[in-house]
């Protein structure tokens, strides 16, 4: 077995470039930008009216915010893998499975954002429409939207950055896409199709990083620009735009959604559905779950601890303290270990060093390290002077300078990224064992491919519940540290 991994990952060099395998290349890197702009579009259709029933903002009784709110962490608390293979089960496999696992979860995370950015605005037009006799919705669309709208529309263009990257992982779980792709190579270990496809993860990840951040910007010149002449015209060229990329979206994938929102569809989900309950309670089947609970957040915390070492160990090259080739090595590095999504490296992993928990925290360790050196590098280049200065004019050594004038001063900042990123490396991690890395997600998989729905519904309510008590710790540490 180790000769096999060892052969596979040897040939991983030359990439593969024969024109046949090119061709399903290009369509499969299509297939998942379209993925991720039809998912979002369903997102948002979703959100709008989730949004509007879960904010407080310009109404009296608040109440249908409980049941809204609830409605929506079980969308986003649910990983939008476990919906894609959900999907997979009853529609079979193809795209239409991530567009609707896509249109869940961002949906229930577009809401909640959504509610959040209203509510937080400035209320005192809203209020002063309503009390002038009009109803909330005018309220809404007249007091509280314009003023929010540039912050709206930021986090959505971040949202779909972050739809790209999950529609490659859905792959995995036959979705459609480059992931399902990468799948094939891995099990067919060949290493030459796999490198291809990773190096074009890297490519369409930078893309859509560096697009996202374009569209960010211009949005945010806008706001602070002001409303100036030709600004409404462009602004109304660009939704048409818009609307014509999701229509190309939509009618590049053939989803059939007629089909899938048929009668007969709804049919089909409910029974899936209904074999689900009543969930496995039994107390040895708990033991099971509570223990996979236990090994992903094992795995999160390791995996966590390492990317922080590796992170801060790349940070200061790319904070420019080692001249400039150092700094251009150290991001190009950053960048890459960012790019490949997590799932990409857990597949990599378990391939090199063999399937269970060690290959999750691996993963974890090589992806997060790209994300927190980047944070990191970030905080040491915005780092007051002052301090480091006064100690090297007292005769200090530029080590001694940063350890007692710099990191004191960025500490704080290092550790609200290193507690953020925690968060975000439990949900993953709750997923990870979908390629065979351990966790909730290997039990979930388990299950599932024998046909164990009553148990598996208890793994999913694990990983709802584990989300939940993230969510609720995650606020309670930031409410400490403010």
């Amino acid at each position: 077995m180790c000769k096999i991994r060892a052969n596979f990952l040897a040939g991983f060099l030359p990439p593969e470039t024969g024109a046949e395998f090119l061709g399903y290349l290009g369509k499969a890197t299509l297939e998942t930008l379209a993925i991720a702009t039809a998912g979002l579009a369903l997102a948002f259709l979703l959100a709008v009216p989730l949004a509007y029933l879960a904010s407080g903002a310009g109404r009296e009784a608040p109440t249908l915010n409980p049941v809204t709110r609830a409605l929506l962490t079980i969308l986003r608390g649910i990983p939008e893998l476990v919906w894609a293979l959900i999907f997979v089960r009853v529609f079979g496999l193809g795209p239409a499975a991530g567009v609707l696992a896509l249109g869940l979860t961002y949906g229930g995370m577009l809401a909640k954002v959504y509610a959040e950015i209203l509510e937080s605005g400035d209320t005192r037009p809203a209020r002063a429409i309503l009390e002038a006799g009009a109803g909330r919705v005018q309220a809404m669309l007249y007091g509280l939207l314009p003023g929010s709208a540039q912050e709206l529309t930021s986090y959505t263009v971040y949202r779909w950055e972050c739809a790209v990257r999950a529609s490659v992982v859905m792959g995995f779980v036959g979705a459609g896409g480059l992931g399902q792709l990468m799948d094939q190579a891995m099990k067919m270990l060949n290493g030459g199709e796999a490198s291809s496809i990773l190096l074009t993860f890297l490519a369409l990840v930078l893309a859509a990083d560096s697009f996202s951040g374009f569209l960010r910007r211009q949005v945010g010149n806008a706001g602070t620009h002001g409303r100036v002449a030709g600004v409404g015209a462009g602004s109304a060229a660009f939704i048409g735009l818009l609307g014509m990329v999701v229509a190309a979206s939509f009618s590049y994938l053939d989803l059939g959604l007629a089909a899938l929102f048929s009668r007969e569809s709804a049919g089909l989900i409910g029974d899936f559905l209904r074999a689900f309950f009543p969930p496995d309670l039994s107390s040895g089947w708990l033991s099971k779950a509570a223990y996979g609970t236990v090994e992903t957040l094992a795995i999160s915390a390791i995996g966590t601890l390492l990317a922080v070492v590796g992170g801060f160990a790349l940070a200061l090259p790319a904070s420019g303290r080692y001249g400039a080739i150092a700094l251009q090595g150290a991001r190009f590095v950053l960048n890459a270990l960012r790019s490949v999504p997590e799932l990409v490296w857990a597949t990599l992993t378990a391939l090199s060093v063999g399937l269970g928990p060690f290959a999750g925290v691996l993963a974890l360790a090589l992806h997060t390290s790209g994300v927190l050196g980047r944070l990191f590098a970030e905080a040491l280049q915005n780092a007051p002077t002052p301090p480091r200065d006064a100690l090297l004019d007292a005769g200090a050594r530029p080590a001694g300078a940063f350890l007692y004038g710099t990191l004191p001063e960025v500490t704080p900042q290092l550790i609200a990224y290193t507690l953020y990123r925690w968060e975000m490396n439990i949900r993953m991690a709750a997923i990870l064992g979908f390629v065979g890395a351990g966790g909730l997600g290997q039990l979930l998989y388990f299950e599932l491919s024998l046909f164990h729905y009553a148990q598996a519904c208890t793994v999913i309510a694990a990983m709802l519940l584990l989300s939940i008590a993230v969510d609720a710790a995650s606020a309670a540490i930031r409410r400490r540290m403010l």
